[in-house]
């Protein structure tokens, strides 16, 4: 015998049940580390050059190398900035899902098509995947407490890498043992691909954001009521709403109902708020770039990450000039996972040092980046390949030390919304910067160079880097001692003229 009222009174408590969950911080995170494990499960990643250049696509390396590759760097520069507006007007989820679905149609791609034309596609769909990263690392602070950031940020970036780790030694592993062959590896990628796309559909979509669904006044001191807000009862809410309605708070509004009434005044906010946005971010962004420390560390993180980029995008390239053969490009995705392992516990112990990196920091931005260019010389000129197996992991340690160190004293003093900002900005000066080596230096059209010029010139790059910080860094330190003196004299004297008046 069913009872009517027991059985909604169970299907109402299984709803709360599910709410809850899905209310709780743990839910999205952990969803969005099982995306963000398997969208960076790459196996075939460490030999895509092989695999372009070998019987299965019959590519050469100057067609990879001057004409495929320079069409990932066009189309992350040309998408960026609307990827970056449009994932926070449509609050991450939609951006998130998108950028799975573009994932997997660049393996499909890669695994279907063989023209050089269908390659160029290819990286056009992967540059989109590329700007769309934004929105993995910023879904996180929209759904937890200002508390759990650093937690859940851990979670995230962490996954990740062990992704890529993970694809590097299974590729390694595939490869060295002749389990799969190249193509049977992609299908094997689609099938990691379409695991993320089902993480990335259960994403709970955010009520707020970063600058288009925040909180319009009130934010920083009505933090603990809206902590109270979400954490109280259904009721609670209810009662509350007129008054959050009165603050600006309606993104945080529950009822569904109230949702389709305000929905014509909603889209008429959001189209004016799109300009009050826009103008908030031109005066934030001028306001952070008017501090000259931040400015110094901002122009070291977009140049060293340009460099960085490059190094990374072509460095199968010289692998393959340095030793032709097949037999040593099946270390590739050792040599990869052993980089990502070091990089990551270079970074790591960076939080453990004592180091007053405002008065060093240009010191050593200047210092280990001139340790940087000597490692990209002595890959290019060695002509072996394990020692440019370890000079590529030298290179990419000493980038992840100092980008630990530039995104700490960049983050120190702004707000999360502020550093969201400065972080876009930076990138996108790193990618005008490397838009414009690529189509100089790399891309057919131009001067179209072979791979050792190439490296020639990044590592000439890194050197110039070097020099101006290592400048700045010895002109920022004499100051600061000259100074010191200046105040340990000016003490000295006051104390003199203090004793005097004693007497």
């Amino acid at each position: 015998i069913l009872i009517p009222g027991l059985s909604f009174s169970r299907k109402q408590a299984n709803m709360e049940s599910v709410k809850r969950l899905s209310s709780d911080w743990r839910y999205p995170t952990t969803l969005l580390c099982v995306y963000g494990f398997f969208s960076t499960v790459k196996p075939l990643e460490p030999f895509l050059i092989p695999f372009l250049t070998g019987p299965d696509k019959n590519l050469t390396t100057e067609q990879v190398n001057n004409q495929i590759f320079p069409v990932w760097t066009y189309s992350y520069l040309s998408v960026l900035v609307p990827v970056f507006l449009l994932t926070d007007w449509l609050r991450y989820k939609t951006v998130v899902v998108f950028q799975c679905v573009m994932l997997f149609i660049t393996t499909a791609l890669l695994r279907w098509t063989e023209s050089v034309p269908a390659m160029q596609a290819m990286q056009f769909c992967y540059g989109v995947v590329t700007a769309s990263d934004v929105a993995y690392f910023s879904y996180i602070y929209s759904v937890v407490d200002l508390k759990r950031y650093r937690k859940a940020t851990s979670y995230s970036r962490s996954v990740q890498l062990l992704g890529y780790t993970v694809g590097s030694v299974l590729g390694q592993l595939l490869v060295s043992f002749d389990l799969m062959s190249y193509d049977n590896i992609l299908v094997f990628t689609l099938v990691l691909t379409a695991v993320a796309l089902v993480a990335s559909c259960l994403l709970p979509v955010p009520q707020r954001s970063m600058f288009f669904h925040r909180k319009l006044s009130g934010q920083r001191a009505s933090e603990e009521g809206a902590k109270r807000h979400r954490g109280g009862s259904e009721g609670e809410e209810r009662d509350s709403e007129t008054s959050n309605t009165s603050l600006g708070d309606k993104g945080d509004t529950k009822e569904e109902q109230r949702a389709e009434e305000d929905e014509d005044s909603e889209e008429i906010k959001g189209e004016a708020s799109c300009s009050q946005v826009v103008l908030q971010l031109w005066r934030d962004f001028r306001q952070c770039y008017s501090s000259r420390q931040l400015l110094y560390w901002s122009v070291w993180w977009a140049m060293a990450t340009c460099g960085y980029n490059q190094t990374v995008n072509y460095i199968q390239v010289l692998w393959e000039h340095v030793q032709p053969s097949q037999n040593f490009s099946i270390y590739n995705g050792g040599v990869e996972a052993a980089s990502n392992l070091l990089s990551a516990a270079t970074a790591y112990g960076i939080g453990f040092t004592e180091v007053r990196w405002e008065q060093w920091g240009e010191l050593a931005l200047g210092g280990f980046s001139g340790l940087g260019a000597a490692a990209l010389f002595l890959m290019t000129f060695a002509g072996n390949i394990w020692v440019c197996y370890a000079t590529y992991t030298i290179f990419k340690c000493l980038y992840m030390l100092l980008i630990t160190i530039a995104m700490y004293q960049i983050a120190a003093d702004l707000s999360m919304e502020r550093y969201a900002l400065v972080f876009g900005a930076n990138s996108f000066g790193a990618l005008l910067l490397q838009t414009i080596i690529t189509s100089v230096v790399v891309d057919s059209g131009a001067l179209g160079l072979p791979i050792v010029p190439q490296f020639i010139i990044y590592a000439s790059y890194f050197s110039v880097i070097s020099v101006v910080f290592l400048l700045r860094g010895i002109f920022s330190v004499c100051k600061a001692q000259r100074i010191k003196k200046e105040q340990l004299s000016l003490d000295g004297k006051q104390s003199e003229i203090c004793e005097e008046h004693k007497f």
